[in-house]
């Protein structure tokens, strides 16, 4: 019996259940095939990977005790912990930012002067905060009128653009851009912002633990292992893309993406990681939250105050 409980503790221990941002696809690739590769196993983890989806917040997940650690948006990240869940930064696999703003060229969108009086597609939950920063930035309205844009709370799909409901809608490179692609339209026909190329990019996807987590240096020792298996599996994904694609499908229980889908985000989300090691960029963190602290109001509530402690290297310190 004391052999069973030693071993019960020992692979509880050495446990890690990370809850994604969103579905199964090829945003996450480097997981699932640091996974299938056998990577964790070889640094001793047994990790278990949960989907994320449209009622499931990461934020809300691991502040509930669901995960070890989550992957998530720097911005929504910052949010959570000024309202009281204290998320901790502990690793950045996206070097690159990968959120657009998708325009019809027929809707009369050129550059960002024609933006006034249009009918613009935003993501909420957490993913609204960038654009509410650009717009400030620009000095446009989220009211409406002749002088500012009217928001549309957009679902998860490209419908508002296919469907001449907005003139322009949010979109990321390597998932709904592709879609609009695939509808039937031209590069030729759309006007694509990058949010990074306006000054607005914030981080995407990085790894975040709560802050009292990394008081045990058994726990930081288990994520320094979790974090370097999982960079060998996106350097893997890079390295092998069209491989990479099948173990995300063969990881998708929904089959509701295609390989050729999944291939297409692999390669797209190869194009953020690229050059990054896992180790955060103190400037990339410092360019985000400027750019939320310069656009402070009631519609962008990320954070009203600098952070404090909302980044550590204590992990990537180990690889």
């Amino acid at each position: 019996m004391a052999l069973s409980a030693s071993g019960a503790a020992f692979a509880q221990d050495n446990s890690v259940t990370l809850q994604l941002k969103w579905v199964t696809q090829g945003q996450f690739a480097g997981y699932y095939v640091a996974q299938a590769k056998g990577f964790y196993e070889e640094e001793g983890l047994n990790v278990e990977i949960k989907p994320g989806g449209p009622d499931i917040a990461p934020e809300q997940v691991i502040a509930g005790g669901g995960a070890d650690v989550i992957t998530t948006w720097m911005a929504p990240g910052l949010a959570a912990r000024e309202r009281g869940v204290p998320l901790v930064n502990i690793a950045q696999p996206f070097k690159q930012s990968g959120l657009l703003l998708t325009c019809l060229k027929e809707a009369g969108v050129e550059t960002t002067a024609d933006f006034a009086g249009k009918t613009l597609g935003v993501w909420f939950f957490g993913n609204e905060y960038p654009f509410y920063a650009w717009m400030a930035k620009l000095g446009l309205s989220t009211e409406g009128g002749a002088d500012g844009v009217e928001v549309l709370k957009q679902a998860f799909n490209v419908d508002p653009l296919i469907q001449k409901q907005a003139a322009c809608i949010s979109t990321m490179t390597y998932n709904e851009y592709g879609q609009v692609l695939r509808a039937g339209l031209t590069p030729e026909e759309l006007t694509v912002f990058n949010y990074r190329d306006e000054g607005v990019g914030m981080l995407e996807d990085g790894l975040y633990v709560l802050e009292d987590s990394l008081k045990d240096p058994a726990f930081v020792e288990k994520m320094t292992k979790f974090v370097r298996a999982s960079m060998k599996g996106w350097d893997y994904a890079r390295a092998n893309a069209e491989e990479a694609a099948q173990i995300v499908v063969d990881n998708d229980m929904t089959g509701s993406m295609t390989l050729e889908d999944q291939l297409y985000q692999v390669q797209e989300v190869n194009k953020l990681t690229e050059g990054s090691t896992g180790v955060l960029d103190e400037a990339d963190y410092r360019q985000t939250v400027d750019t939320l602290l310069s656009a402070v109001s009631p519609e962008n509530p990320a954070i009203t105050k600098e952070p404090e402690g909302a980044f550590s290297h204590v992990v990537t310190d180990g690889l």
